[in-house]
């Protein structure tokens, strides 16, 4: 279906904007990428972390106007449910609300310490503590879900809004040069080898702009 439009912020560095994206390719939505200037204030505080802005990702589709990735992922749910984007059964569907809820409201220290930054690559990168503990989270999140489910994505075999809310964290892991093995490992290079996912990277490798502040060498 034609005609909707998503405003980003950058395919670089923001990590909500790529989950917008991702959503929309899971709902079969084809949509119009529009990217707000690097030079807007509130647009670069949001990426720095120093404040929300409403402003990116936003949804624009059939009259309705979405911001916010989780109201963006639960609208496209209700428009397309044909498409699964979560699990059909009733207890895998609340454990896959849970987990994505999580990643939405939590893991601040993992963000600020691991800004998104998908064309950067910081070998041998020393997490500070404060981030070790999200971490770990989320590989508990990943295994229990790959152990119950037989991945290759957190809810079996086909991918659902929890891949997408935890697909900007492999890309930290990859950029930080975070170490994990095991089922997790797995799994992070194939969110990575994921066709969507690669499409986002190109694109992020192509985007001009830069920010400087998270361009240094940490």
């Amino acid at each position: 279906m034609a005609g909707a439009k998503l405003t980003i912020s950058s395919r670089n560095y923001s990590s909500w904007s790529l989950r917008a994206w991702l959503s929309c390719q899971l709902a079969g939505l084809d949509v119009e990428v529009e990217s707000v200037s690097l030079d807007d204030p509130s647009n670069r505080a949001e990426l720095l972390l120093l404040s929300p802005t409403v402003l990116t990702p936003r949804l624009e589709h059939n009259g309705s106007s979405v911001w916010d990735t989780f109201a963006i992922a639960e609208y496209l749910d209700e428009e397309f449910p044909k498409r699964n984007m979560l699990p059909t059964a009733k207890v895998p569907r609340a454990h896959a609300r849970s987990i994505i809820g999580e990643m939405h409201g939590g893991f601040y220290n993992l963000r600020s310490a691991l800004p998104m930054n998908i064309r950067a690559r910081y070998p041998g990168f020393r997490v500070f503590t404060g981030a070790k503990g999200d971490i770990r989270r989320v590989l508990t999140i990943w295994n229990e879900c790959l152990d119950a489910y037989g991945g290759p994505f957190l809810f079996g075999d086909k991918p659902t809004l929890a891949d997408v809310m935890y697909a900007p964290v492999c890309s930290r892991f990859v950029t930080y040069d975070v170490a994990i093995d095991g089922k997790a490992a797995q799994y992070r290079d194939h969110i990575m080898k994921w066709g969507p996912m690669q499409q986002w990277i190109e694109d992020a490798r192509a985007e001009p702009e830069e920010i400087e502040e998270l361009d240094i060498e940490f």
